[in-house]
């Protein structure tokens, strides 16, 4: 779905999670790889693109299929990307590689269009058209190829051959534009401008035109109204025009020609003179000529009725009612069998009823007829080659095409051996023998539900319907488990387990093997079954075949296997409970849910986009105005009441700070940057430069896709771009001034481009980190002079006790910008709080939306083709308003700072020379810990990494911070409880499988690890691999998916239970007053790379009068205390 999308980030991160995963899967390892392979070349990763594609194509266990697809893009690549080698020997390879596709697989007709092409591009005209000939007669609706055809025939003279072939291509794609544009050409060089002009329109009707058309429409346009009509007399016009071309059809000249392949030049040839060596592009069969030559027809196809299903037997109906009626007693094997039954006779009974109706119109005679071919999506769908028209009909080719399932086949799941109706009526003899009194012959049969289907079933999906060969291969079937299908064993017990099967069994059908892994509703039910002495003796193979897909055989197992299969239920915990009583209760439980790893509490839902506040706002509410505070002295800075404020805000501007705490915002000019480090880098992001309410395209459309490229450079050289402009600037203002005006990038000279646009250019350098405290010093000390609640470290802010770097969030970042350098929308990392202060000398706007919104944002941006958490985006205000959306938008003045409460929703755009500094700061308020809990639960959800590492986040909070806020306490505690539960649970995975924990131990200033493959956050136990010199980490679900008994993974440990447990028991809630006395807030002081931060009381300022915009109370609920000795620590041994 993301490819399709065109979110190829997205879409390759899921593929490589795919390949990583053991587990069966609807697609082989292969058609993953070439996915990947394709990925990198439509994302134009030339480079990384051919050496996928050059492994893939030496593997082993290729079909054909695959390996010729990939020869095929493989060729294209080269012929199209001039950086992968020089020109000759790129041609010579694409060549080469194209003819081994269609050596492999000649029934596909893109294969053979491409080779068309490159035999053209180097001047091979009869093997072009042999190659173009081969593409109609295996895929003829392709307007590519005739308009590649008219471009042959336009090059050898044959102007009225190229114009046929044109209006095959516009009358099979009327989009097409080089089509189009080509036979424009042609018009115009027969002296016809009336109808390349036309063509020239049409060209630009649905795409974006070229200055070189749009040129030539606007001086037709021009000219054409002045030229007379002698000049051009319709009786020496060589072609037709468009509209008689239009409705003409094929000539039967094209397809009854005879001669050499290679169409001889005919000077001057009119209308009706037939070329006399062309019939051998067409081949010999009169019949196959004519067919590839027709335009698509419009009249539907007439498609014959299914074949008629078999319909259930008297005894078989007997026995599904029987069991429809004992429904709740049935265990997952005779659920399977009941649901076959049921599908069945529906089946039947809907063909019976479709058989009455087509009877009564007449059309019974034609359900004899074969079943039509599928015409459903191919599963891989490579889209349009670059280079090539994507507007085009372009055939799938030989990649995977759906395979035909024919009605016999569909009716073979349904054929019962006597075997399986002993079976079943061994069960039922089981349930009447219990004495149930439930039992019914009643003739009302049960209809299977859309909701019950949580029992396996074994009708076979379109998923299953994967690869089909070319007409000689039978090996397109892809083995789910090495050998052709799933075995498993299926327990009587009420989890309905499949477990691996030593026994296998091949299937010859290409549909491959289907699933059968599902868990049932009804434990009770199926517990009273297994108490029986006969199902403890009795386990069922899962074993698919080619007449059922999947088949359930009875054998028989030891007690003590069965017994193991018995997991203990899910226990529900409590944060009141001791550590060692949580371990207690967890352990066992790691068996049976392997993957409960979610921090959220057990009654909270899971994390997904707000729906909007209700009732809406007022339209006349929708442009708030922005909170803002005046400060005129450092008193005023360092009061609880500037905190509490922005606390309860969406967004706050202090207005004058930096005057008031007297900061030197001249360290962080682009002159003291130079002169600090001039070599230091920096992110660029080119973009296009417009006003802050505006966000065009090319086209002059508005969007929400804000174009924002990456590079890289250094602190000077940035320097000098952003000093350059600025003096270019004068230089335009000061012509402007003497009246000299140039014409403006978005002038446009012609009624085709007046909605067409030409933005300038600009460069944005971002993301130019200042953590690095020998480097910046000076800087970094600076900033300690603000308020305890804003500074980069502080005790009262959560992501200093991290206890490592987060660069850009408990470190500065700056960003040096130029007008127009824009930030696009976006939530903080995990919704985090940030500070913001505008160095100058020029300002910012801001657009910011409260955090109950992001839902309405993230909707309008999924429907605006943009990923609200990957993409690049900038909303449109009139959409915003529409959607009854508030928006604050406000000057941000150099010295003014920025406060963006937790979860804000922000973008930003510099109307003037600036730099920024900023970072992030996390209140211990019970809001913003909750929001990061959600985001980062939502982030796992949408496989998007959490910068912030939350539960290594909350184990230090829990052992460096006291807190008096009951419910800030019982989310925190919440989090410790099922981190704890969850490591006891990985353990005891771990030693199911008898695999070692290695001690391994954590340094003071490690980071906090995550998945290499699913980037979520593992902590503690951690399961390492090797690849390529370096260990990777990955957490337990990836681990286990990679290999199910961890084959080598060397599993890790780093904090021991009894470290976690003493952290947690003594974790309690404070009642103790906020202290009032001890150090000022500005001498408070944290390592922020030191495992146990020490933390000083800070105590708030003495005076309470501020500016009246503090006019609500709010009490700060959270006491910080020092540093008590015997508290456990997070530190390796």
């Amino acid at each position: 779905m993301f490819k399709v999308l065109k979110q190829y980030d997205n879409s390759l991160k899921h593929f490589k999670l795919t390949l990583a995963d053991s587990n069966p899967c609807i697609s082989s390892q292969a058609e993953i790889k070439l996915h990947i392979a394709h990925l990198y070349e439509i994302q134009g990763k030339s480079k990384q693109a051919k050496e996928a594609y050059e492994q893939f194509i030496q593997g082993d266990n290729l079909t054909p299929t695959l390996k010729a697809a990939a020869l095929r893009h493989l060729g294209w690549l080269y012929y199209t990307v001039s950086q992968l080698a020089d020109k000759n020997v790129r041609e010579n390879l694409a060549i080469q590689h194209l003819k081994a596709s269609v050596d492999i697989d000649s029934s596909n007709g893109q294969a053979w269009y491409l080779l068309g092409r490159c035999f053209s591009g180097v001047g091979r005209v009869h093997d072009a058209f042999d190659a173009y000939r081969q593409s109609i007669d295996k895929s003829e609706a392709n307007a590519d190829t005739w308009c590649s055809i008219g471009v042959l025939y336009q090059q050898q003279n044959q102007p009225m051959d190229a114009l046929q072939a044109y209006i095959c291509a516009v009358q099979l794609d009327k989009s097409h534009t080089a089509a189009w544009a080509d036979l424009g050409v042609l018009y115009e060089t027969c002296n016809q401008p009336n109808d390349a002009l036309t063509c020239y329109l049409n060209a630009t009707r649905n795409s974006e035109s070229n200055s070189n058309l749009a040129a030539k429409i606007k001086f037709l346009q021009q000219n054409l109204a002045n030229m007379p009509l002698q000049h051009f007399p319709n009786k020496n016009q060589t072609l037709p025009s468009i509209e008689e071309a239009w409705r003409l059809p094929i000539p039967a000249e094209l397809t009854s020609r005879q001669g050499n392949t290679g169409p001889a030049a005919v000077p001057g040839r009119g209308p009706g003179t037939a070329a006399q060596d062309s019939d051998s592009l067409y081949g010999d069969d009169k019949k196959k000529r004519l067919k590839a030559m027709k335009r698509p027809s419009t009249e539907p196809l007439e498609m014959p009725p299914p074949h008629p299903p078999a319909t259930l037997s008297q005894h078989q109906l007997h026995m599904m009612q029987r069991m429809v009626s004992n429904q709740a007693n049935l265990n997952p094997t005779q659920q399977t069998l009941l649901r076959q039954l049921q599908e069945q006779h529906m089946l039947s009974q809907q063909f019976k009823q479709q058989s009455s109706t087509l009877s009564s119109q007449g059309r019974v005679g034609q359900q004899c007829g074969p079943n039509p071919p599928s015409s459903s999506l191919s599963p891989l769908n490579f889209g349009g080659l670059p280079g090539l028209n994507t507007s085009a009909t372009i055939q799938p080719g030989p990649f995977l095409n759906p395979l035909e399932t024919s009605p016999s086949k569909l009716d073979e799941k349904f054929q019962f051996s006597p075997q399986d109706i002993a079976m079943a009526e061994d069960v039922l003899a089981e349930i009447a023998g219990k004495g149930s009194s439930s039992l019914s012959t009643s003739p009302k049969l049960g209809i299977p539900s859309s909701e019950g289907g949580s029992c396996p079933s074994s009708t076979p999906s379109s998923v299953d319907n994967l690869l089909q060969g070319s007409k000689d291969h039978n090996g397109g079937s892809l083995n789910l488990n090495n050998s052709g299908g799933i075995q498993g064993r299926i327990t009587p017990s009420g989890q309905g387990r499949v477990t691996p099967s030593s026994t296998s069994v091949h299937s010859s059908s290409p549909q491959g093997s289907t699933r059968g892994d599902g868990e049932s509703n009804c434990d009770e039910d199926d517990d009273e079954l297994a108490k029986d002495s006969k199902y403890n003796k009795e386990i069922f193979t899962v074993a698919a075949t080619k007449e059922l897909g999947l088949v359930l055989k009875r054998s028989s197992a030891d007690a003590s296997l069965l017994q193991k299969e018995t997991r203990p239920a899910v226990v529900t915990l409590d944060i009141n409970m001791s550590g060692s009583k949580i371990i207690e209760l967890s352990k066992g439980q790691g068996l049976i849910h392997p993957s409960l790893s979610s921090i959220l509490g057990e009654d909270h839902p899971p994390p997904h986009p707000p729906c909007a506040p209700s009732p809406p706002l007022p339209k006349d509410s929708l442009n708030p105005p922005t909170p803002s505070v005046y400060l005129d002295n450092k008193k005023d800075a360092f009061s609880i009441q500037l905190q509490q404020f922005c606390h309860q805000q969406p967004v706050v501007v202090i207005r004058g700070i930096a005057g008031a705490l007297k900061l030197d915002l001249g360290l962080f000019s682009t002159k003291s940057l130079v002169e600090a480090n001039p070599d230091h880098p920096v992110e660029v992001r080119t973009q296009k430069q417009q006003a802050p309410d505006e966000n065009f395209d090319n086209n002059g459309k508005r969007l929400w896709y804000c174009d924002s490229t990456r590079g890289v450079t250094t602190v000077a050289k940035y320097a000098q771009y952003q000093a350059s402009s600025f003096q270019e600037s004068l230089r335009e203002e000061q012509e402007k001034s003497k009246g000299v005006v140039k014409d403006s990038d978005s002038d446009s000279n012609s009624s085709l481009t007046s909605k067409r646009r030409k933005f300038k250019t600009i460069k944005f350098g971002t993301n130019v980190d200042l953590s690095d405290e020998k480097k910046w010093r000076v800087q970094l000390h600076e900033l300690t002079k603000l308020p305890s609640f804003a500074r980069v470290v502080s005790g009262n802010n959560m992501l200093s006790h991290v206890g490592h770097s987060i660069l850009g969030m408990n470190t500065v970042q700056l960003y040096m910008k130029v007008p127009g350098s824009r930030t696009p929308g976006h939530q903080e990392n995990n919704n985090f709080c940030s500070v913001n202060i505008n160095i100058g000398p020029g300002d910012c706007e801001w657009f910011s939306v409260p955090e109950q919104y992001w839902g309405v944002i993230q909707d309008m941006c999924e429907r605006n083709g943009v990923n609200y958490l990957h993409g690049s985006w900038w909303p449109i205000l009139e959409d915003l308003y529409e959607e009854d959306v508030p928006v604050y938008r406000f000057i941000q003045k150099p010295g003014d700072l920025v406060w963006i409460g937790p979860g804000t929703v922000h973008w930003v755009q510099a109307i003037g020379w600036c730099n920024n500094i900023a970072w992030n700061v996390g209140p211990l308020t019970y809001r913003q810990y909750i929001l990061g809990v959600e985001r980062y639960e939502y982030n796992k959800l949408q496989s998007y990494k959490s910068i912030v590492p939350m539960i290594t986040l909350s184990w230090n909070l829990a052992q460096n911070v006291g807190f008096s806020d009951p419910k800030l306490y019982n989310a925190i505690k919440t989090t410790l409880m099922r981190s704890l539960r969850q490591v006891r649970m990985t353990l005891d995975f771990v030693e199911d499988l008898k695999k070692e924990v290695k001690w391994h131990g954590r340094t003071s200033d490690e980071p906090a690890h995550y998945c290499e493959e699913c980037e979520i956050e593992v902590f503690n136990i951690l399961f390492v691999t090797e690849c390529d010199g370096q260990f990777l980490v990955h957490c337990q679900d990836c681990a286990r998916k990679a290999s199910p008994t961890l084959n080598n993974f060397v599993v890790l440990n780093q904090y021991t239970l009894d470290e976690l447990i003493q952290i947690y028991d003594r974790f309690k809630i404070h009642t103790d007053p906020i202290a009032s006395e001890g150090t000022s807030s500005s001498e408070a002081k944290v390592s922020v790379t030191s495992p146990m931060l020490a933390i000083i009381p800070i105590s708030p300022s003495k005076d309470t009068k501020l500016n009246s915009a503090f006019s609500q109370p709010h009490p700060y609920p959270v006491s910080i205390w020092p540093k008590k000795k015997g508290r456990a620590k997070l530190s390796s041994k």
